[in-house]
């Protein structure tokens, strides 16, 4: 084979189809199933808005690519481009809407601001005593659940290998590439790709690669079904507030994060994360701000999952520093869902060609270690 992957969440799933289809022989090793860590508990939120600047070509080409994905995967993964809307509850606030607009401008995107008054008359019930909003019309949600199996089937219809309930026992260097030794054998490839989320600074240590990450779970949950009126996602800029967020789907019920503080993994005693019942009524009434029709619907079933947080928030992405061959692609703090699809396909247009049309060197491994890399932007 010419790539081994490492990982099977929506980088792993995503990179190993991009890389298929470009006519790379391709194997995923997951330990788990594909899918099953921090995609899964993921909220599902597909949103550019709030985004640190020089990742917003990344997140363009992602968005495009969220748009084609039941083309291209052959299945819906329920992409809907319902719109972000993001509330204001007082002027620093504001400001900070504003100024976000202002700067996103010269990187070809601009939320709409709406007033008070317009934002009761476009989307009623929601936040009644916010000022303002700001409003990403094509951007929108997809489905946790359903993204990374789609990308897994679709890879392997196009030739790769996906291995799960392999865990990795051993990654070395070899004279023409790498060996991966698994629970069930050895696989060799010229490539290896890191997309192991908050496990991936394991994996790049025994390269003598350093990365500042932690482990954190995040607290989501889903109530019960009620009347379908609330089409974009919501949230709001925070100035001070905790920070939730939530959506409507379809069924009518609404899926709901944020609002609570993220808690800690321990990576060397579980691969899981889980919610805390206990934080439940402080994380809901965090969220009555945006829907205060929460106040009288139940709680049907909460989650968490693993995600990795890099120390300067920003994902590690790109070759290593230090051996040829060996590419990273993880820690994306909690805001990787978006991104997914188009680090895919950046990875696999780098790793195919040596270079990419799209800007990642701010997530450069190498930020950490004092050392360089080169990747070419055309």
């Amino acid at each position: 084979m010419d790539v081994i992957v490492i990982g099977g969440g929506l980088m792993g799933t995503a990179a190993t189809f991009f890389l298929a289809r470009r006519g790379v022989r391709v194997t995923l090793i997951e330990r788990g199933r594909v899918g099953t860590g921090a995609t899964v508990a993921s909220f599902g939120n597909v949103r550019r808005t709030g985004r640190y600047l020089p990742q917003l070509p990344l997140a363009h080409r992602s968005r495009a690519l969220w748009g084609e994905a039941e083309r291209m995967l052959g299945r819906d993964v329920e992409f809907r481009a319902t719109g972000h809307l993001r509330l204001v509850f007082d002027e620093k606030g504001r400001e900070d809407m504003r100024r976000f607009i202002e700067a996103a401008r010269p990187w070809d995107f601009e939320p709409e601001e709406i007033g008070q008054n317009e934002l009761r008359v476009r989307f009623p019930g929601i936040g009644p005593d916010a000022i303002g909003a700001s409003f990403a019309e094509k951007d929108g949600n997809g489905n946790p659940r359903l993204i990374c199996p789609a990308f897994a089937a679709a890879a392997q219809k196009l030739g790769a290998t996906i291995l799960e309930e392999q865990e990795v026992l051993d990654v070395a260097r070899t004279g023409s590439g790498f060996c991966v030794t698994t629970s069930t054998g050895h696989f060799e490839a010229e490539v290896l790709l890191n997309t192991a989320g908050a496990w991936g600074a394991k994996l790049a240590a025994r390269f003598g690669e350093t990365v500042p990450i932690e482990a954190r779970g995040p607290q989501m949950g889903v109530t019960e079904p009620l009347p379908y009126r609330i089409a974009p996602v919501v949230g709001m800029w925070a100035a001070g507030r905790p920070n939730g967020y939530l959506r409507q789907v379809e069924r009518g019920n609404i899926v709901f994060g944020g609002g609570a503080v993220r808690t800690h993994v321990d990576l060397e005693r579980t691969r899981y994360a889980t919610a805390d019942p206990a934080r439940l009524p402080g994380q809901l009434a965090s969220l009555l701000p945006l829907l205060p029709a929460l106040a009288d619907v139940s709680v049907i079933r909460t989650w968490s999952g693993v995600e990795g947080y890099v120390a300067d928030d920003l994902p590690v992405m790109g070759p290593s520093a230090t051996m040829p061959g060996l590419y990273h692609a993880f820690g994306f703090c909690g805001h990787g869902f978006q991104l997914g699809p188009g680090v895919g396909d950046v990875m696999a247009e780098l790793i195919a060609t040596g270079r990419t049309e799209t800007p990642i060197a701010d997530f450069d491994i190498a930020r950490f270690n004092g050392a360089s890399t080169t990747v070419t932007a055309d």
